[in-house]
C-alpha cells in the first residue's frame, strides 16, 4: 500500500469555512486505498522523503511561509518527490501574474495589468481592485480610485495587479480532477460570496472552464476555476486555483462527494504509477 503525506494546516482559520473538517474527512476516505499521515506545511520538507507522494491540500496562504514553501519545492524537485498537485502549475501556484498574461492574450479574464505602462489598457471604472501578486484569501486586496493608480508599485514579484471593479451578477466555481469536471458551486449574492449553492453547469460554462484547465496543462491534480458572470452575461475568470483549492465538499450531495473522492483516488494511483 502506497504511503501519502497529506499536507494541511488544521488550525488555519478561514472566513466562513472550516478547512480542517474537509481535510479530516477527505484524508479519512483516502485511507481505504493508501496509508495516510497528516502534517503541517512547515513540516512537509523534513518528512516527505519517507512517503511515496505528497498531497498538498488546505495548507493555508503560502505568503505566510514563503521561504519555507520555496525550500519545500526546491527539495521536492531535487529529490524527485511526487507532489500532488504537481509543481508545474502555471496559475495561482506561481502567484497571480498569470492573470495579466491571460488578459493580454485575449482570454476571457477580468481585465488585468501588472505594469505601470499598461494602466491605459484598463477600461474606465469608478473603482479599481488592487491585488498583491502573491496574495491569497483576499489578503492585501484593496479598492482604489483611478487617480491613485499612479501611486501603486507595479511590476516585480512583490508588486501588485490592477483590475477594474466589475459589478458582476454572481460568482461561480468549477471543480476539476485532472481534466475531468466534477461539480460546480456558485454564490448567488455577490455580497455573501462564501454562501455557496450547487450550480448546474451548461455546455458553454464547461467550455469556458476547460479552456483554462487546458492552458494550465497539469496531467494530474485538483483545480478550481473561479469566474464571475458579468452584467452582459459573459463569464470572466477571477482566478485559477491550482495549488491548494478549498473544495466546499460539505455543500455537495453525498453521491457527488463520494464520486469526487473515488476520482481523486484514481488520480493519485495514476500519479504513483
Amino acid at each position: 500500500m502506497s504511503a501519502l503525506l497529506y499536507v494541511t494546516d488544521l488550525g488555519y482559520e478561514a472566513k466562513g469555512r472550516r478547512y480542517c473538517d474537509e481535510d479530516i474527512r477527505l484524508s479519512s476516505r483516502l485511507r481505504r486505498d493508501f496509508a495516510v499521515a497528516l502534517c503541517h506545511p512547515l513540516d512537509a520538507a523534513r518528512l516527505m522523503g519517507s512517503f511515496d507522494a505528497v498531497v498538498v491540500r488546505n495548507s493555508g496562504p503560502v505568503l505566510h511561509y514563503r521561504k519555507e514553501y520555496d525550500a519545500f519545492r526546491d527539495r521536492a524537485r531535487a529529490a524527485g518527490i511526487r507532489v500532488y498537485n504537481p509543481l508545474t502549475g502555471r496559475a495561482d501556484m506561481t502567484g497571480k501574474g498569470y492573470l495579466a498574461e491571460l488578459s493580454a492574450a485575449g482570454y476571457p479574464v477580468i481585465p488585468t495589468v501588472d505594469r505601470a505602462e499598461d494602466l491605459g489598457r484598463l477600461p474606465a471604472a469608478g473603482t479599481y481592485v488592487v491585488k498583491p501578486r502573491l496574495g491569497a484569501d483576499s489578503i492585501g486586496m484593496e479598492f482604489v480610485a483611478r487617480e491613485r493608480l499612479a501611486e501603486l508599485s507595479l511590476g516585480g514579484p512583490d508588486g501588485v495587479l490592477v483590475q477594474p471593479r466589475i459589478p458582476f451578477r454572481y460568482e461561480v466555481s468549477f471543480y476539476f480532477i485532472d481534466r475531468d469536471f466534477q461539480y460546480a458551486l456558485y454564490a448567488p449574492d455577490p455580497e455573501r460570496r462564501w454562501e455557496l449553492e450547487p450550480y448546474e453547469a451548461g455546455a458553454a460554462d464547461l467550455e469556458f472552464a476547460r479552456r483554462f484547465i487546458d492552458w494550465n496543462g497539469l496531467a494530474h491534480g485538483i483545480q478550481r476555476v473561479d469566474a464571475c458572470r458579468a452584467p452582459d452575461g459573459e463569464l470572466l475568470l477571477v482566478e485559477l486555483e491550482d495549488l491548494n483549492p478549498y473544495l466546499s465538499l460539505e455543500l455537495v450531495d453525498p453521491d457527488t462527494r463520494e464520486a469526487f473522492a473515488a476520482r481523486l483516488t484514481a488520480s493519485l494511483h495514476a500519479l504513483l504509477r
